[in-house]
């Protein structure tokens, strides 16, 4: 793949910069390309060649993070990388989604309210989460069904509660609830 020039990488930049920083401060409904131009100190038209349309542009946005992720579970130091006991990668797993999450609440409700294609990547993200927290799960409770077990915690992150108390505030409450839960069934014992 040929090297990106210089001021290409510095608009691309500028752009994803100006989306998030437009989600974070307005919301999902602030993302026309119009207003992403004005905020990144491009021409639309720079942003058609580079992302192709708005749903381009929010899938480059919600592919970031999950690389980021996807790459700490891989090849990153423990807990979240290799090294540390299935438990404790466990954890450190589903805070770190809870976090990506957090701090992407407003583009998930861009890019799931609006008729938009799934990110190429989208079945291969979730894939490795899906096989990851299986198979941490199974070696943590191998007496558990850890492929249902794991679908379910995995979805309470992405719950229309889990994006309720984000929007609310009460990220830190969302990211001790989660991980009360995870450690629970870890442990087995109720949540506390």
């Amino acid at each position: 793949m040929p090297k990106e020039r210089a001021d290409a990488a510095r608009n691309r930049r500028a752009i994803l910069d100006a989306t998030r920083a437009l989600l974070a401060e307005f919301g999902a409904d602030a993302i026309t390309m119009d207003r992403v131009a004005a905020a990144a100190g491009v021409g639309k038209g720079t942003i058609f060649h580079r992302f192709g349309s708005r749903a381009g542009l929010l899938h480059a946005l919600v592919a970031e993070p999950a690389e980021a992720l996807l790459a700490a579970i891989t090849t990153g130091p423990p807990p979240l990388g290799p090294g540390a006991p299935a438990g404790e990668r466990l954890i450190a797993f589903f805070d770190a989604m809870t976090v990506m999450m957090a701090e992407n609440v407003e583009l998930m409700a861009a890019y799931t309210g609006a008729p938009i294609p799934p990110h190429p990547r989208t079945a291969e993200f979730h894939g490795t989460w899906d096989r990851h927290i299986t198979t941490l799960l199974g070696e943590a409770r191998p007496d558990l069904d850890a492929e249902a077990a794991g679908r379910l915690l995995f979805s309470s992150v992405g719950s229309e509660v889990a994006r309720a108390m984000v929007r609310a505030g009460e990220t830190e409450r969302l990211r001790n609830a989660i991980g009360a839960l995870v450690k629970s069934v870890l442990t087995g014992t109720p949540v506390p």
